[in-house]
């Protein structure tokens, strides 16, 4: 970008930095135009066009709870883990038809070309006939499909949980790029208003230099920075699309509007503010531990169903059958076609003698599960202890980051007046005004990002613990937009100023 370029878009007009002659090294070096009489408007590139037009449009957008809905619609992770637990719920049902009665029917037609012979004579004919039957078959001891029975309500409850885990992971996702599209676009209006300021400062500098109150170097200076702010302002645009493209390709909706927050920013309080509350609820709540607990007594039963391959089986048939045959002469006496019907019921009883020792080793093989999965759960207690300490301390520790920012601010912005006060009197130069405004808008964007993050703290808290439910993206929308917010102070959230210092 060159000078002239710079100039337009800070609303200078254009300079030729020339060497005079016979002059000195001040004076050789100072812009030969002055000065206009006000700051042009900024033409911005097309992404900036689109995102300031986001910026103003209608300040009631789209909250976390519509989007949420809206993801679970379209997000390819969580449909894939519903697909998962219907297969799964229909995995468990099956073990189902192990005790259920079997019932088989058999039917059959053949025709069999005959040819006899008596002495000079032969006689060739086609002979047809047809069998018809039905069987019943009853499980009534068959320990193996028993136990595989049981097991069904325990691996519906696991699908069940990992559903649930799904369920919280969107949610968090969700909220995620939701927040990262809002501090994206506070990011961008930030680093804008201080373009603003450092635009004002270098019209200072420059007309300062014109009347001979200043040096050259405040104007470089000043220059320098504001070519440094609108590379952040460019980087800023491009992160604000690309947050935004990662929403609407999450929720499925492009052009979805997140719902900023309200002015005055009020975080949520912690409830309960005990860590150890915390981790009672995760331990009896949380579908990583249920999961794993659930493992456990899967792998009991897994036991029980080897060892029954030692044990006999008892079923009880019922069985009925329809033969109809072709006539048939037997004695000289000719007999006509002959149907026979027989109904049958009995009991089988079958006992496994030797299976080539593949029974004692499949009893030796669940027992060494048993023992993994009862390991595998308490790993996962370890684990959610672990994530749910760490999550309350990062939440903590995230809330009073947050009040120390909002100090920090303040001070901020009292130096900043300070040092453009002491600017215009003569005892501070110009770096010391634009540090000063450097200060404050990054402490702005980094109070920004720090009431996102305790938001979004909450989220991973209650996910850590796992009690995450839509019921608290229902509790957060309403700190994104409750009723006595106006549109003024939406638009103008938090420490977002559309002004310039």
């Amino acid at each position: 970008m060159n000078r002239n370029t710079l100039g337009d878009a800070c609303g200078l007009r254009s300079k030729r930095w020339q060497w005079g002659v016979g002059t000195p090294l001040l004076r050789r070096l100072r812009p030969t135009p002055t000065v206009a009489a006000k700051i042009k408007p900024t033409r911005l590139s097309r992404p900036l066009v689109f995102f300031l037009a986001v910026a103003t449009a209608p300040a009631w957008g789209q909250s976390l709870v519509v989007l949420y809905h809206s993801a679970r619609d379209h997000d390819a992770i969580y449909q894939g883990a519903r697909a998962q637990y219907a297969a799964s719920v229909a995995r468990s049902a099956q073990s189902r038809a192990g005790v259920l009665p079997a019932i088989g029917l058999t039917a059959g037609v053949s025709l069999t070309d005959q040819s006899l012979s008596t002495g000079d004579a032969s006689i060739s004919r086609s002979v047809g006939s047809s069998n018809a039957g039905i069987q019943l078959t009853q499980p009534l001891y068959r320990p193996a499909q028993w136990a595989a029975y049981a097991q069904s309500a325990p691996q519906e409850a696991v699908a069940r949980s990992q559903l649930t885990l799904a369920e919280q992971d969107l949610i968090v996702r969700v909220s995620q790029a939701y927040f990262d599209v809002l501090a994206s676009y506070d990011s961008l209006l930030l680093v804008r208003a201080q373009k603003r300021g450092v635009a004002e400062q270098l019209a200072f500098a420059i007309r300062n230099f014109d009347v001979g109150t200043s040096t050259i170097t405040d104007s470089r200076e000043a220059q320098a920075r504001f070519d440094l702010v609108v590379a952040q302002e460019i980087a800023a645009a491009n992160d604000a699309e690309v947050k935004k493209i990662i929403l609407d390709q999450l929720v499925g909706q492009p052009g979805s509007t997140p719902t900023p927050l309200a002015a005055p920013v009020v975080l949520p309080p912690l409830t309960p503010n005990d860590v150890q509350a915390w981790l009672a609820q995760a331990e009896a709540e949380h579908p990583a531990i249920v999961q794993a607990t659930l493992g456990v007594e899967l792998a009991t039963l897994e036991i029980r169903k080897a060892e029954a391959g030692h044990k006999p089986t008892i079923d009880l048939q019922l069985g009925y059958t329809h033969n109809s045959n072709p006539p048939s002469t037997t004695s000289g006496l000719s007999l006509g076609k002959v149907r026979v019907g027989a109904a049958s019921v009995g009991v089988v009883l079958n006992l496994p003698l030797f299976a080539g020792f593949a029974t004692e080793n499949r009893v030796r093989e669940t027992l060494a599960l048993a023992a993994q999965a009862r390991a595998s759960l308490e790993s996962a207690r370890r684990s959610v202890s672990v994530s749910t300490r760490a999550a309350y301390l990062g939440l903590v520790s995230g809330a009073s980051q947050v009040k120390a920012l909002e100090a920090a601010e303040a001070s901020s912005q009292v130096a900043l007046d300070a040092n453009r006060m002491g600017y215009r009197v003569g005892v501070r130069i110009n770096i010391d005004v634009l540090n000063a405004q450097s200060q404050l808008f990054q402490t702005r964007r980094d109070l920004a990002l720090a009431r996102y993050n305790v938001l979004l703290g909450g989220l991973r808290l209650r996910l850590a613990n796992g009690t995450l439910t839509v019921a608290a993206l229902d509790a957060l929308s309403a700190s994104l937009s409750p009723e006595s917010a106006t549109k003024d102070e939406i638009q103008n959230q938090g420490s977002v100023r559309r002004d310039a210092p």
